[in-house]
């Protein structure tokens, strides 16, 4: 296990008082910062394209490219926000490392700040999780008091000013442009692009919009080299990564490991899928992905191999399910959830959303008919792609690689009359058999 897993984020976890800025310090935090004070900004953006870190909450565009997107002659300020609205069910990787060393992020986050030119960094954090909240504004105030923000920080000239922000609570603005619409003041609904927020973000100036993980990931970077980093995961997805195992595992959790690590590998430290049961299918990064089966159990974990077995490795959320699962109530409640979230500015995600659910409940509760598996196929294609943002096609996503993996799964729940691996369905249907 020593040899596989790969503990820099999560490597102080279970230290006493891990989230403090004394732990922090005394395991070597904050130095990374006061190196990346002496070099010039440009340097620190080059560093971190050169270290080959994508993005970790999910589409896995290189950071430090986007970094180098922000037009430095643009007169405007520039702001540094970091998306921590992480709501989506399965993810649970940004929460917990807020939790257990929030110093990680907020030393990510005034690097980060350096090199793009800011000088106001924001972090936004799912409105519903109040204590991480606090623990975050608490860290951001001992960095303060510290002298790692503030002005002239650590006699550099450098001035920083970082807010915790708490959303309303709303998944979609988990959606960088909805989320800026949040910090604003207004009701989060993604923008149209372009422009796009490194040219007119927040306030309509340059802003870079990074998740969490891949902010936290910085100060590693700087400390101990881009080609550190690069020398860990594979030729295009570079470094590591926390994997999120949950469901049915004999210890779920977090691991944290290189990219390219297999779910294999992932399930046998998580002590193996549940005693007495067997693998039926999973997500590789939370409910918006494409569900995959035991036959993937092999796939690299990274951006280009889970792409190529027709999925995507997204924030790397690996819900496990077993052979007592029903793949079309898992599939239902989690539209149910997308139908919930949508923000209503677009018609196909406001209306497809509630079809889907309508269509799913049929076929769940054994009344729907044979055609209705097309019709679910027909609603997600005049969905997909035709959303004013991802959260459409990320209902979509667990729906038609269900039909393609299980289709004979939705059809028993038509000729069994309601849910098979419904204990009361299946009697209530077996006694009306016997009466006939």
């Amino acid at each position: 296990m020593a040899d596989t897993l790969t503990p820099v984020l999560t490597a102080d976890w279970a230290d006493e008082q891990s989230w403090k800025l004394a732990t922090y310090e005394r395991n070597g935090g904050y130095r990374p910062l006061r190196r990346a004070l002496t070099m010039a900004p440009d340097d620190l953006i080059t560093e971190v394209k050169d270290s080959g870190l994508r993005g970790r909450g999910g589409a896995g565009f290189p950071t430090g490219m986007k970094w180098g997107f922000i037009p430095q002659d643009n007169p405007n300020p520039k702001y540094l926000v970091v998306n921590a609205d992480e709501s989506e069910p399965g993810t649970c990787k940004d929460i917990p490392l807020m939790m257990a060393t929030p110093h990680t992020l907020v030393e990510g986050v005034i690097i980060s700040s350096f090199a793009i030119r800011a000088n106001k960094a924001f972090i936004y954090i799912r409105g519903e999780v109040v204590h991480v909240v606090r623990r975050v504004q608490a860290a951001v105030a001992e960095a303060y008091a510290a002298g790692h923000l503030g002005a002239d920080i650590h006699g550099s000239g450098y001035d920083l000013d970082v807010v915790v922000h708490a959303g309303a609570g709303a998944y979609i603005c988990g959606e960088e442009t909805a989320l800026l619409e949040g910090l604003e003041g207004r009701r989060g609904q993604p923008r149209l692009r372009p422009p796009f927020p490194a040219v007119a973000g927040l306030y309509a100036s340059p802003t870079v919009i990074n998740n969490v993980e891949s902010i936290a990931s910085v100060p590693s970077i700087v400390g101990n080299g881009a080609q550190w980093f690069a020398s860990m995961g594979t030729e295009k997805s570079k470094g590591f990564g926390i994997f999120s195992l949950s469901g049915h595992v004999a210890r779920p959790g977090q691991y944290e490991a290189p990219l390219g690590i297999t779910l294999r590998t992932l399930v046998d430290l998580a002590g193996g899928v549940r005693k007495g049961h067997e693998l039926k299918f999973w997500t590789p990064g939370g409910s918006s992905t494409p569900i995959l089966t035991a036959e993937h159990l092999d796939v690299p974990l990274d951006f280009e191999a889970v792409g190529a077995a027709g999925s995507m490795l997204g924030t790397r959320a690996l819900q496990i399910f077993d052979e007592t699962t029903c793949v079309v109530r898992a599939v239902l409640r989690w539209t149910e959830f997308y139908k919930h979230e949508s923000c209503g500015k677009c018609t196909p995600c406001r209306e497809g959303t509630w079809w889907l659910v309508q269509t799913l409940t049929d076929l769940e509760n054994g009344v729907g008919r044979p055609e209705d598996l097309d019709l679910l196929l027909d609603q997600c294609d005049n969905i997909l792609g035709r959303s004013f943002c991802a959260l459409g096609d990320g209902a979509t996503s667990p729906i038609s690689s269900s039909i393609q993996y299980f289709r004979d799964e939705y059809l028993r729940h038509l000729t069994e009359g309601g849910c098979p691996f419904d204990p009361v369905a299946a009697t209530v249907f077996a006694a009306e058999g016997a009466s006939r």
